[in-house]
C-alpha cells in the first residue's frame, strides 16, 4: 500500500515521488536543521533520546537509521548508545543536500539511497528507526520487508510519525499549525520559498497519510511480530515491532 495518494500537484506518478523529493529536500537541506528545532519547539531531540531509550535501544547495538535526513534521529541515537559507538550508526538518506548536513555533526557510515530498496546487508542490524518519513515512501510494505531483511533474528524497529489526530478539536489545531503556520513562519525566518514549499508538502503527506491498522497491517504482512502503535500526545505515532 501506498502511505498516501499521489499527489498530483506535485508529481504526475508515483515513478516520479521519488525524484520529486531528491530535489525539495536537496533545495531545501540548508535550512532543515533550523526549522526542525523551532518548528518543535526545542522538544524534537530530548523526544527522540526518550522515545529510542522507551523502545528498547541500547549500547552495542548496530543500528540502521533511515530517512536519516541532517542525522536528528542519528544524533538521539549516539546519546543512547554512546559517543564512542557512533560507528556503529549507519544512516541511509535519498537526499545527497541532506547528507552533507548530517556529516557536518556525524561521524559515521552515510549511504544515499531510499527505503524501498535499501544497498545494506541480509540480517545485519539489532535495531531500525525511522524518523517522520514514512509518508515519503513509495510502499509500506516493500520498504517494511527491506527493513525486517536487514534485521537480525530479534531485531527492533521503531518508526516516528506525525499523525493526524483523532479527535475534532485536535484536528482543527494540526490542521492551524501545519497547512497556514509552519509554512508562514518557515518563509519568514528563512526567506526560503524552497523551505516554505517543503513544509506546505509535508502538510498534504498528513492529510492524507493512511490509517494507523494499514501500516500495522503491513507490518504483520511483511514479516514483523506483533506491531504496535502508541500515542503521544494525541498526534504523534511510534510504531515498534521485532523481527
Amino acid at each position: 500500500m501506498e502511505p498516501h495518494p499521489s499527489l498530483s500537484d506535485h508529481y504526475t506518478t508515483l515513478n516520479e515521488k521519488q525524484s520529486f523529493l531528491r530535489k525539495v529536500f536537496d533545495d531545501a537541506a540548508p535550512y532543515y536543521e533550523g526549522i526542525a528545532k523551532w518548528g518543535w519547539f526545542g522538544t524534537g531531540h530530548r523526544y527522540r533520546v526518550w522515545a529510542l531509550k522507551g523502545h528498547g535501544l541500547k549500547p552495542g547495538m548496530k543500528v540502521l537509521d533511515v530517512a536519516a535526513g541532517t542525522g536528528p534521529t542519528a544524533r538521539a541515537i549516539r546519546d543512547v548508545i554512546g559517543q564512542e559507538n557512533e560507528g556503529d550508526i549507519t544512516c541511509l538518506e535519498p537526499s545527497a543536500g541532506m547528507i552533507a548536513e548530517s556529516k557536518k555533526q556525524l561521524n559515521c557510515e552515510h549511504i544515499q539511497a531510499g527505503a524501498d530498496e535499501m544497498p545494506v546487508p541480509d540480517n545485519h542490524f539489532d535495531y531500525l528507526t525511522m524518523g517522520f518519513a514514512l509518508r515519503h515512501v513509495n510502499e509500506l510494505e516493500q520498504s517494511f520487508r527491506e527493513f525486517n531483511r536487514c534485521l537480525k533474528p530479534g531485531g527492533k524497529v521503531l518508526i516516528m510519525d506525525v499523525t493526524m489526530p483523532t479527535k475534532k478539536v485536535g484536528r482543527f489545531f494540526f490542521k492551524l499549525y501545519f497547512k497556514h503556520i509552519l509554512p508562514t513562519l518557515t518563509k519568514l525566518f528563512t526567506g526560503s520559498e524552497s523551505a516554505r514549499y517543503l513544509m506546505a508538502y509535508y502538510w498534504e503527506t498528513m492529510d492524507q497519510m493512511v490509517a494507523v491498522d494499514d501500516v500495522l497491517r503491513d507490518l504483520k504482512s511483511a514479516g514483523f511480530k506483533e506491531p504496535k502503535h502508541e500515542w503521544v500526545m494525541g498526534c504523534f505515532s511510534e510504531y515498534s515491532a521485532e523481527k
